[in-house]
């Protein structure tokens, strides 16, 4: 890099040990230039250093979540189509994006996603008994499912 008069900027650089507990409480701490994080953010998924996606999930949770309260405000001014297709765009594109990384993750994050799942199947619809539906619907289109059938 030097070659090329490049040089990184401490400032916007991360790094992150990736390893198990015992092997990172092994790790001598440096005094680098570039100190080690818990996590990093990556192509917008964040990475911790075991690798269990829980930082990843949780932001991911309360992201959807406050998009999910904005579509709720003004639920009442949509049609059925106009709150599926925002739901689809700001929520579903959330949930997709890079969900192969979510493979093997514990109950406990699934279940969070499965709230986001189904809060998201709420704002969608008002008739009773048309979620379960509604939720396969998005699994077909989607090809993911986070719950249990």
């Amino acid at each position: 890099m030097r070659s090329n008069r490049l040089r990184t900027n401490a400032d916007k650089t991360q790094l992150v040990w990736l390893g198990t507990r015992q092997q990172l409480a092994k790790l001598p701490l440096l005094s680098a230039l570039i100190k080690p994080s818990s996590t990093v953010l990556d192509l917008g998924v964040n990475i911790d250093g075991q690798l269990t996606m829980d930082d990843h999930v949780t932001t991911l949770h309360w992201s959807c979540l406050f998009q999910l309260r904005q579509i709720r405000m003004v639920r009442s001014s949509l049609t059925s189509e106009a709150a599926m297709t925002l739901v689809y765009a700001f929520v579903s594109s959330y949930l997709d994006y890079c969900n192969r990384l979510l493979y093997g993750i514990s109950d406990g994050l699934l279940t969070k996603l499965w709230t986001v799942q189904n809060a998201a199947g709420h704002v969608m619809t008002t008739e009773q008994g048309t979620l379960t539906t509604l939720l396969q619907c998005c699994v077909n289109s989607t090809g993911f499912w986070y719950g249990s059938e």
